[in-house]
């Protein structure tokens, strides 16, 4: 064989090792790859000291002012019956009423409501007896395994407040020239922002709509 062929062998062969240790090099752990860097603990807050109206009575609360609404609620204050689900905006198991409005309290900050009127599932019927709309759940079964009913019985609450007051929806956006149906449609609209993973809407519009009927 001519010797003219060795540079190439040789240059084949240096290619064949860089290869090699490029892949050998891609199976390393991440760890070896490169130095782990410990994260960094955000440094807590102070508490603030501050009182929230809920259900009609005053708690005064030392919170660090990162604490949200729903964390006050269940941890701080003990009304459990705000529930946590996604704890991102996105189901509304935690709804609440704020100044009769409807909140994701997992989305807003405790400290940022003081002076206002903050009612929670338990505020719904006070002195004991069932809500209407409570009573429309039951007898319309508007609800499976229950977990996502406090948000809904919350923010049927506010979707009856906003129809009665004539407020525009997708539904009926010229409020001027038509009014407001308790419909099927105006109601799934308006309660879109909350999800029923056991799939009662069916039942939780027709508990709606008697209430608001009534």
């Amino acid at each position: 064989m001519s010797d003219d062929s060795t540079p190439v062998d040789g240059r084949r062969r240096g290619f064949l090792q860089a290869a090699l240790l490029a892949a050998g090099a891609a199976q390393l752990p991440a760890h070896a790859a490169k130095p782990t860097v410990a994260p960094r603990t955000p440094a807590a807050a102070p508490p603030r000291t501050y009182t929230l109206n809920i259900n009609g009575r005053d708690y005064h609360l030392s919170l660090e002012p990162r604490v949200t609404l729903l964390d006050a609620l269940r941890e701080h204050i003990g009304l459990t019956g705000t529930k946590k689900g996604c704890d991102r905006g996105q189901c509304g198991a935690c709804t609440v009423l704020v100044n009769g409005r409807r909140v994701n309290s997992c989305l807003t900050l405790a400290i940022m409501h003081e002076g206002e009127s903050i009612t929670t599932i338990e505020g719904i019927a006070p002195g004991g007896a069932l809500a209407p709309i409570q009573t429309a759940f039951i007898e319309h079964d508007a609800f499976q395994c229950g977990y996502c009913t406090p948000g809904q019985i919350c923010s049927a609450v506010a979707c009856i407040g906003e129809m009665k007051a004539g407020q525009a929806s997708a539904v009926t956006p010229n409020v001027r020239e038509q009014v407001i149906a308790f419909s099927d449609d105006e109601i799934r609209e308006r309660m879109s922002g909350n999800i029923c993973r056991c799939g009662a809407y069916n039942n939780i519009v027709a508990a709606i709509r008697t209430t608001a009927g009534g």
